[in-house]
């Protein structure tokens, strides 16, 4: 079998809930699996913003104990985490209010990478955090956001999701996930084995 790297463009990536569980369970730990597999250009970074009072030092500590924790392949990928920290930055932020936007914003200022926003948060911030990104100009054409799905506690909520996010980005801007979608086909496949 030949393996193949897809080249990626050069990105910057905050994950708006960059300390909460599914941070540190599943994106960190898929984005450090990327880096190793090549898939990560040299210049792209991944930027952690929440409320939590940190600096950049005590973020990568963090993400370094959720790697080591998360990843079954980590024993053997190990020696290539540093190089994979070195790319971090995180922001405390606050979703609502001001907090931590200017901060974001001169993070995020001159870059002519993908700016992507990853929404690792209650779905009751989508809104606050897209017009947060509007009001702060990091809501441009180059901007993508991701939220996960299934999202709304049902189809009005959900479709009133749609429409505020709607609001400050395109629909070719937003990617919706679902990170269980092929939870049961994986599973089935394994019984069939």
């Amino acid at each position: 079998m030949v393996s193949r790297v897809i080249p990626v463009d050069p990105f910057d990536l905050v994950i708006f809930g960059g300390t909460g569980d599914l941070a540190r369970r599943k994106i960190l730990p898929g984005l450090f699996r990327r880096f190793c597999a090549g898939q990560m250009p040299d210049t792209s970074r991944i930027i952690g913003a929440a409320r939590t009072e940190m600096d950049k030092t005590g973020y990568r500590e963090m993400v370094r104990e959720a790697i080591a924790e998360f990843n079954a392949d980590f024993a053997h990928e190990k020696h290539q985490l540093d190089a994979f920290l070195e790319r971090l930055d995180y922001v405390a932020i606050d979703a609502k209010g001001e907090d931590g936007w200017a901060a974001l914003q001169q993070l995020m200022a001159g870059s002519d990478r993908i700016e992507a926003y990853y929404f690792s948060v209650s779905p009751s911030l989508f809104g606050d955090l897209a017009e947060r990104l509007q009001q702060w100009g990091m809501a441009d054409a180059q901007s993508r956001i991701v939220v996960e799905k299934p999202f709304g506690r049902d189809l009005q909520t959900a479709k009133a999701l749609n429409a505020t996010l709607a609001n400050y980005f395109d629909e070719g801007q937003i990617y919706r996930i679902d990170h269980y979608l092929g939870k049961e086909t994986v599973q089935n496949l394994m019984a069939v084995r």
